[in-house]
């Protein structure tokens, strides 16, 4: 299994500032617009990357981190092993990825994902 990108998440209810300052100030594009969720990154730069967002998807809070793999069912299986908690899925979600969410050792809550 390979880490392919590690991306922060913060909490956001006021889309049209994330624009102001991680478009206009910082120079950042726009990658992917949900309206509940925007990820912004520079460009030519996969790993450079901010996801803001109301509400984590599905039910779920927003994450500290998204992690995305190559193959999430050798992360799953690595998360069960460690004895880890399964905090949502493994579920398919209808943007196009599948994912689950775990807590790492100090209580964040990760989710861990795959683009299908």
């Amino acid at each position: 299994m390979k880490v392919i990108r590690v991306v922060p998440n913060l909490r956001n209810t006021e889309p049209e500032k994330a624009q102001e300052f991680y478009g206009d100030v910082l120079g950042l594009d726009l990658l992917m617009d949900h309206g509940w969720l925007q990820t912004y990154g520079a460009p030519g730069e996969k790993s450079a990357q901010v996801t803001l967002a109301s509400h984590g998807g599905s039910g779920m809070p927003v994450p500290e981190l998204s992690i995305e793999v190559d193959d999430l069912d050798t992360a799953l299986q690595r998360a069960r092993d460690a004895s880890l908690m399964i905090e949502y899925g493994p579920e398919v979600e209808e943007w196009g990825v599948r994912r689950f969410f775990v807590r790492d050792p100090f209580g964040r809550l990760i989710n861990i994902l795959q683009h299908l």
